[in-house]
């Protein structure tokens, strides 16, 4: 049903050592939905991705992905819930020795040898492939390599691979992270392109607080094919969709809205919210 949770944390804990990486982390995810994941290096954000697929173990607590535990699970079993959904790695993570078309396809390809999908064809791999280009409007740069191709480029064929499956659920690790503010406002617009298109659950980490607002205030409207301001197209609800999340020493500290986020009080939070650049 829509209103099922897509991703769920209950009082999930993480400790390397003597030190906790995560703790009790309690938070739920829908699609549609998005949550904005802000802290600072070393509180807990990116190992919250990770466990979020199973990438990383955690020592207590719950963790569900598409209604199913990814908890005490072994790397087959966890595939078939991995590969149902997107990952975007820092810098784009792409193959330096493949084209941009075979980075784009190398998930189709993956899931067709761990046996989760029928026979490919050059049909049913090149056209997704063409069309998750397509969509981050970068079709012509099929043939070329990440060498070939700017940095703001290669953050853009990042988002194509993540989405080439049309996953219910796509995980940003600083999307934006080293891009100036033009080139990062492009790939947020894309992110948001990515959540209203497609319906598609947004857990996002970023350093950068206009990422969140994008993703608060706005919403992709087909028809101008470009983000609008929420406030203007009488949706104000999507609005409620989105939700910033602060994490410290590996506990979520802040969890709300934009509006409660710029209200709050707590001098570490506060560090988190700057309008410029």
């Amino acid at each position: 049903m829509p209103d099922q949770p897509i991703l769920k944390f209950c009082q999930v804990s993480l400790r390397f050592g003597d030190t906790w990486a995560l703790r009790d982390i309690c938070f739920t995810l829908r699609p549609g939905e998005t949550r904005v994941i802000f802290g600072a290096a070393g509180s807990g954000k990116t190992t919250l991705l990770k466990a979020a697929i199973g990438l990383a173990t955690v020592s207590s607590g719950k963790i569900e992905l598409f209604g199913e535990s990814v908890v005490d699970r072994n790397e087959t079993e966890l595939f078939p819930l991995r590969s149902r959904a997107g990952f975007v790695f820092q810098e784009g993570g792409l193959f330096d020795s493949l084209s941009v078309g075979e980075n784009v396809e190398y998930p189709l390809l993956n899931r067709q040898m761990m046996g989760n999908q029928a026979a490919l064809t050059e049909a049913n791999v090149v056209n997704p492939v063409r069309e998750a280009l397509r969509f981050v409007e970068l079709e012509k740069t099929f043939d070329k390599f990440p060498s070939e191709i700017s940095g703001g480029m290669r953050r853009r064929v990042g988002i194509a691979r993540a989405i080439v499956t049309e996953p219910p659920l796509v995980l940003y690790d600083s999307p934006t992270a080293g891009l100036d503010p033009i080139t990062a406002n492009t790939i947020m617009a894309l992110i948001a392109k990515e959540r209203d298109v497609r319906n598609s659950a947004s857990l996002i980490v970023t350093h950068r607080y206009q990422d969140g607002e994008i993703m608060a205030d706005f919403f992709y409207d087909p028809e101008i094919e470009g983000l609008v301001p929420v406030v203007e197209t009488g949706t104000e609800q999507k609005k409620t969709r989105t939700r910033f999340m602060v994490m410290k020493e590996g506990r979520i500290v802040f969890f709300g809205t934009r509006p409660e986020m710029e209200a709050n009080q707590d001098s570490y939070v506060k560090r988190f919210i700057r309008h410029e650049e």
